[in-house]
């Protein structure tokens, strides 16, 4: 397995999505929670330059976004990477929820968090059509 694939940090999407929600809270503002995801986003493994292609674009997003999959013992590891900083810290908040888990556990966890949590409503209208469309990007993967 290439080391661009991230592993996951907590048990389940559920607890990944509790985990991210809880550290998001810590902050008073939107401004600094930027900050905070743009942070997530340079931890991000490095994404191989060969993968920055068409083939891996991820499409419906404002800036380039390249995503790839690896299938591993029944479990769906996945390396993300964009051209632009707030959106490589969405991928890194998305790895962080989808990585590393088996595909049915991946196809039960909906995207719906974005929302719950009020990512998508703080984003830009182009930055939240394209944080979703990342999430169907995993979600259609999981489903291959």
């Amino acid at each position: 397995m290439s080391d661009a694939f991230l592993a996951p940090q907590e048990e389940t999407t559920a607890a990944a999505i509790e985990e991210i929600e809880a550290e998001l809270a810590m902050f008073d503002d939107w401004m600094e929670r930027y900050q905070y995801i743009i942070e997530m986003g340079r931890k991000l493994p490095v994404f191989p330059t060969e993968w920055q292609d068409d083939a891996h674009r991820v499409p419906g997003c404002q800036s380039q976004v390249w995503l790839e999959a690896e299938d591993r013992d029944g479990r769906l590891f996945f390396a993300g990477a964009s051209d632009a900083a707030i959106v490589q810290g969405l991928v890194a908040l998305l790895l962080r929820v989808y990585s590393g888990r088996p595909r049915e556990e991946i196809l039960q966890t909906s995207p719906v968090f974005l929302h719950d949590m009020g990512l998508v409503k703080a984003l830009s209208t182009n930055r939240g059509n394209g944080v979703e469309a990342m999430a169907q990007a995993i979600l259609k993967r999981a489903a291959a």
